[in-house]
């Protein structure tokens, strides 16, 4: 693999430490007085090194291991000269801080925090330390003489990337479409399984880059798949087969995981399957040790009946060894392979040229049937505009061999990207594989190591989610997800890198990136040219005091992906960090901040600590302050204004933490604060005032707002601060209030959350997307207006806990055809006493039998999730009592869940709609819910009827729970029903399924699906009668 790509990405490195000396930081403060001479010597030397190396990377490139030797020691100097660079700048903000006051604040001895804080000491150990760059810089340049590099120009970046309209190709779309028939077989392998006692294990079978990984992910997602099994598990098994460290992660990545951490990995595996039956995907598979495979599977086996192993792998013996039932995956059809290059080599905007059309089916052979070959040779192809250049790609791209697979053409689409993304990309190596990257902190890190290059225009952070996309379109990064968890539903994007990538990236980094997931018996220490280290493992403690002990490596990225519960040795050597990330399990912080100068990026989320130690205010270069989750911490830094280079400061979830320190409003390049606390006001508690200058943006909570000192005009910055897409505002209590009676948002506020507000009614909040009011008791109207108002954008509307809430909004005028909610897709209401009602619905048009139109009601003409839980007072489905026996209609809803709404007698009357019919015609269905696929009743006491008129009221519906609704004795009409269950049933319940309406509730399912064709019943306590059922599973309750 080292020999196919030689390509070092060292030329950002030598522009970063050009920008470095460059910078007026190091003049305003004189932290290079008396070394004048060396530094200007050293700022003409560097671009003449930058202007030879396009050849000496060319000639590297050829295998030329003198050109190759004399790079891997400019990257050695580059890296030695960056340090020292670093080392002035951080004088220069010590100085700065020193000017403001620093010392006096900090009040302890800062000779120990500051060794070199005498100008004449840090003058002779500088020019010492500058004088042995100098040297090794002449040395270089004599050498380039030698070798003969020649001045190449560095063909300038286009910046069309940064306006792409490129789409990214999705490997899932390609494959629903390409490998549908290969998803039918292995679904219908899987399915087949279900009476068979013994486990069985299926594997897909293909070479790196066929897309196995992406069928399997079809098949874990198939409805059908979902349904049929009662566990569903996916694990990355990768190149480490540590039976006792596979068990623990498919034991985590079970939503049922059990709590008995303290007891032996396979013990909980085999408590964890045991008697379900349950799919486990183990993807990636190249264990060949057939003992370790077995113990394995002797856990596994006490699965319930028709459980299966799904397995991806390149090596069909592994297959064997495993005993499996193999299905070999071919190749990709030509067809596919040129609609995929196509979509990446053009805009979607702009015509194809006839000429390089015709390339394409010349450049598809090339591809050994691969969609990843084929995506990454799409990307190099969209820089291309001649046929030329096409031409070149196309014979260039003839090297994919069985030996080779696609490496080859990996390596061309990593060659044709520009410096600075190659160094972002190759550091992606640091994570193990298969690792699921959080991409903005992947950013910070990149920003933290220098990676990203400056631009006037735009910050750090939006050039490197730019250089993000690109390598996203380039497939470098795949599985790219929205996931919202933790702390308010905290949204973050991330990726995974495809493990042939992952070989690309490690190739390029060879030892300066280690990723350690295994026991530390079983590793090396770490060597002298690790830089950047992830660790995810017991005894991280071991690995690094271990390590530091006997080498000295200069370790910039530290990232330890498990908890360090106790003491780190060797503190001085962690002095070269740019990017710490630790899981504390002790109450202080192990390291030294006067080590730690050169720290821009700091993640102790999650940690155990109380406080964090005074003098990390001397962080002045911390640019990423990462508290999240921390529940234990009580206080931050006092001093913490004088972290000037601070950008993102995450707080959530501390619940601890009483106030903030004074002097935030100097923190003029915070962009991120997720939480700020208003203290009761002092001299050491900061006012959220302070934020008024501030650019914050993103989300932000302001907890404790009964602290604020007039309120009203505060929280009313905050709404308009241009940035902001998520604010929420939090006090400890429900009060007299009157904050939010006027509150009107800028329109790029998008959600708004509130918690215990006590106020009587709301400001108009109409530009918002989503709204959530929580433990708002004396809240009695939502919106209260003199004028016909709409909300054009609000999509989530949550109203939990609103004990006063009554009508929904107070006008002059009626809302006769005005629709309040015309896209609103989600609403929840919980726990609103005195609601007895849904909003009105105004008159709407509806298909009419006749081919017509008729009038009906809808509120939510856009709805489709419902949740209603615990109204003790709802009885109707429209707010006006004359509109009772009218036509409701809820169009677009597909999820109704109703529970705990004692008063509701029955559904709304349903309008008579059009449906089309298998013959191409129409039939009529009455139905209020024409989308409805998901119903759950729960404890309806008065509910006793579904509709008055008879016909299909469930067109689409296909799974419905009824619990505890003891009145209701018949079931709907729902010809496509598949999931049935049923608590505390009457018997009369049952003869709806036994009297005929079984072939009626039969769905209509693929063909490989014969089980799926059975109606699946879930009985719980209370059911006595189930006679003549067909069920697919029988699952007895307490």
């Amino acid at each position: 693999m080292a020999g196919l790509v030689v390509t070092m990405a060292i030329r950002p490195l030598v522009s970063m430490l050009m920008n470095k000396a460059s910078s007026s930081l190091l003049d305003q403060y004189k932290v290079m007085e008396g070394m004048e001479e060396q530094h200007k010597v050293l700022k003409r030397k560097l671009p003449a090194i930058l202007d030879v190396m396009t050849d000496a990377e060319e000639q590297a490139t050829a295998h030329r291991d003198g050109a190759k030797a004399w790079l891997q020691e400019l990257k050695t100097v580059a890296y030695e000269a960056n340090e020292v660079f670093d080392e002035f700048k951080y004088e220069a903000l010590r100085r700065e801080a020193k000017k403001n006051g620093h010392y006096r604040k900090l009040g302890f001895d800062v000779i120990k925090l500051f060794p070199t804080h005498n100008r004449v000491a840090f003058r002779y150990i500088m020019s010492r330390k500058l004088c042995l760059i100098l040297q090794a810089v002449e040395v270089l340049i004599a050498e380039m003489q030698v070798f003969g590099f020649k001045y190449q120009p560095q063909p300038s970046v286009s910046k069309e990337w940064r306006q792409t309209d490129y789409v990214i190709n999705d490997p899932k779309e390609i494959a629903s479409k390409s490998r549908d028939k290969d998803k039918v077989e292995v679904v219908g392998t899987l399915l087949r399984q279900a009476n068979n006692a013994d486990l069985a294990v299926v594997a897909i079978v293909g070479m790196g880059g066929l897309g196995k990984t992406t069928l399997a992910q079809l098949i874990y997602n198939e409805p059908g798949i979902q349904n049929h099994f009662q566990l569903l598990l996916w694990v990355c098994v990768s190149d480490t087969f540590d039976v006792n460290s596979l068990a623990k992660s498919i034991v985590e990545a079970s939503p049922k995981k059990n709590d008995d951490t303290n007891k032996p990995p396979l013990e909980r595996l085999q408590k964890l399957v045991s008697g379900q039956r349950y799919l486990l995907v183990l993807d990636d598979v190249w264990n060949r040790e057939i003992h370790k495979w077995e113990r394995l599977k002797d856990h596994l086996k006490h699965g319930g009946m028709g459980s299966v192993v799904l397995t991806t792998t390149r090596d069909e013996g592994i297959a064997k060894i495993m005993g499996a039932d193999t299905h070999i995956l071919r190749h990709l059809d030509d067809r596919f392979l040129k609609e995929i290059i196509e979509a990446g080599a053009f805009s979607s905007v702009e015509k194809k040229p006839a000429e390089l059309v015709e390339i394409v089916d010349e450049i598809v052979k090339r591809c050994s049937g691969s969609p990843l070959a084929a995506c990454a040779l799409g990307s190099v192809l969209r820089t291309k505009t001649t046929v030329k250049e096409w031409k070149a790609i196309a014979s260039r791209s003839s090297i994919c061999t069985e030996e080779t697979g696609i490496l080859p053409i990996l390596k061309l689409s990593y060659n044709d990207l520009p410096s600075h993304m190659k160094q972002c990309f190759a550091f992606c190596a640091v994570f193990p594989k298969d690792y699921k990257i959080d991409v903005a902190k992947l950013i910070q890190l990149w920003i933290a190591n220098g990676f990203i290059p400056e631009h006037k225009e735009d910050s750090l952070e939006t050039i490197g989610q730019l250089i993000f996309d690109e390598l996203a379109s380039r497939s470098f990064f795949l599985d790219i997800e929205k996931s919202k968890e933790g702390w308010e539903d905290y949204s973050s994007h991330t990726c995974k890198i495809h493990d042939l990538m992952h070989d690309i990236a490690m190739s390029v980094m060879e030892k300066e990136c280690v990723a350690v997931t295994m026991e530390l018996s079983e590793i090396e220490l770490l060597g002298d040219t690790a830089r950047h280290l992830f660790l995810s493992c017991e005894g991280t403690e071991g690995i690094l005091n271990d390590s530091l002990e006997k080498r000295s490596p200069a370790i910039q990225t530290l990232i330890c992906d498990s908890h360090v519960r106790s003491s780190l040795k060797h503190l001085s050597k962690y002095s070269s960090l740019h990017a710490l990330k630790l899981c504390l399990g002790t109450e202080s912080f192990p390291l030294k901040p006067k080590y730690l100068h050169h720290l821009r990026y700091l993640d102790l989320s999650y940690s155990d600590i109380k406080a964090l130690p005074e003098d990390i205010s001397i962080l002045y270069n911390l640019q990423v302050l990462d508290l999240s989750d921390c529940h234990d911490l009580e206080r931050l830094p006092r001093q913490m204004k004088y972290m000037t280079s601070l950008c993102h400061l995450y707080t959530h979830g501390c619940w601890k933490l009483k106030s903030m320190p004074p002097g935030l409003e100097n923190l003029t390049k915070l962009q991120s604060l997720t939480v700020f606390v208003a203290g009761v006001p002092g001299p050491d508690c900061a006012d959220v005032g302070e934020l008024h200058g501030l650019n914050i943006a993103g989300q932000l909570e302001l907890c404790q707002v009964e602290n604020v000192e007039k309120a009203e005009a505060k929280v009313a910055n905050l709404g308009n601060k241009k940035d902001l897409s998520q604010l929420t505002l939090r006090w400890t209590e429900v009060g007299n209030s009157k904050v939010l009676d006027k509150f009107e948002p800028h329109g790029g506020l998008q959600v708004l959350k509130i918690y215990s507000y006590g106020g009587e009614c709301m400001g108009m909040l109409q530009n918002m997307v989503e709204i959530h009011l929580f433990d708002c008791e004396r809240l009695q109207i939502l919106f209260s207006c003199s004028a016909i108002f709409t909300f054009p954008k609000l999509k989530v509307l949550i109203l939990e806990h609103l004990l006063g809430f009554e009508r929904w909004w107070q006008i002059d005028e009626r809302q006769e055809e005005q629709t309040i909610f015309p896209v609103l897709e989600k609403l929840f209401i919980s726990n609103c006493g005195k609601l007895v009602a849904l909003p009105e619905a105004p008159l709407l048009q509806g298909p009419c039998g006749e081919g017509g139109y008729t009038l009906v009601r809808s509120a939510f003409p856009a709805l489709k999730v419902l949740k209603m839980k615990e109204l003790e007072s709802f009885r109707r489905w429209d707010a006006v009592e004359e509109t009772q026996g009218e036509q409701i209609l809820f169009p677009r809803l597909e999820k109704l869940s109703v529970k705990d709404c004692p008063q509701l007698i029955d559904l709304p009357e349903a309008p008579l709609l059009q449906e089309p019919c298998s013959e191409g015609g129409y039939s009529l269905v009455r139905s209020a819910f024409p989308a409805l696929k998901v119903l759950k009743m729960k404890c309806l006491g008065s509910f006793q009827r579904w509709d008055a008129v008879e016909g299909t009221l469930f067109p689409e519906l296909e799974k419905l729970s009824v619990q505890k609704c003891p009145k209701l004795v018949a079931l709907p009409k729902a010809p496509k029903l598949s999931v049935l269950e049923i608590e505390d049933g009457k018997q009369e319940i049952f003869h709806c399924v036994d009297s005929g309406q079984q072939g009626e509730m039969e769905p209509e399912i693929p063909s490989y699906s014969y089980e799926a064709k059975m109606l699946q019943l879930i009985l719980w306590s209370g059911c006595t009668r189930a006679m003549g059922l067909f069920c697919t599973s029988w699952r007895a309750g307490n």
